[in-house]
């Protein structure tokens, strides 16, 4: 079985500027291979995250580090810019998140699992799927016209796989490399690793893409599942 990503326009949307790295990248990745469009949207600005040693102006470090992340896929990045912690699904902050969705235009939205550990990792999914129903809605205004139909919704898995059942999983085996590039370019997280209440990024990665490629009978993988709502499904 082969799922072919051409001539979609794929956006994954993301709380933090390290969470598409982690959670979706190789099949960004792979729709990129295919001729997709790609683009993330990073919805905190990550400015809580901080080492031990902490950063001056670590929101303006970890934008840095989240571009030049993207600019190895080639991937255009959207900023929504707000505080970690805060986040939430309110009407500002869909009429920001519509508006980034009419202006990419995406057949299809990786978000974050509604059962995921971080509070703002849930909020982002709630914002997400509400955002990605009303960016078709005229009646939502926004500076970008409404789109013609409401994209597809995929759930990313959740960190350390904890609550998660995958309905299925994209084979990521040739997108490893990149995937590990990307992630390479949060410095200032993986600085981190040996903090007590933080954990070695790059060793979870490579667990998770290594569990999902053997439930799924290849090297490496990345689950999702489908967001089964009317009219949220797509065909591909």
């Amino acid at each position: 079985m082969k799922l072919d990503f051409s001539d979609e326009r794929v956006m994954a949307v993301v709380a933090h500027p390290d969470d598409a790295e982690l959670l979706c990248a190789g099949t960004l990745a792979r729709a990129k291979a295919d001729g997709a469009a790609i683009a993330v949207c990073v919805l905190c600005r990550g400015d809580k995250g901080q080492p031990r040693k902490k950063l001056a102006k670590l929101s303006a470090v970890r934008r840095k580090e989240a571009a030049c992340a993207a600019s190895l896929l080639g991937a255009r990045v959207f900023w929504a810019g707000f505080a970690d912690g805060t986040l939430a699904d309110g009407p500002a902050q869909r009429s920001k998140l519509i508006e980034v969705f009419r202006q990419f235009r995406p057949t299809l939205v990786f978000a974050h699992a509604p059962s995921d550990y971080h509070p703002d990792h849930r909020a982002a999914s709630q914002l997400a799927e509400a955002a990605s129903w009303f960016c078709a809605s005229r009646g939502h205004s926004t500076c970008s016209p409404a789109m013609r139909t409401q994209p597809a919704l995929w759930w990313m898995d959740t960190l350390g796989m904890t609550d998660f059942n995958p309905g299925f999983h994209i084979d990521i085996t040739k997108q490893v490399p990149i995937k590990e590039q990307m992630l390479a370019c949060h410095h200032s997280q993986l600085s981190r690793g040996r903090d007590p209440d933080f954990s070695d990024l790059t060793q979870l990665m490579r667990r998770q893409y290594r569990t999902r490629g053997l439930q799924a009978g290849v090297a490496a993988a990345e689950a999702f599942c489908a967001h089964v709502a009317f009219r949220r499904l797509g065909a591909f």
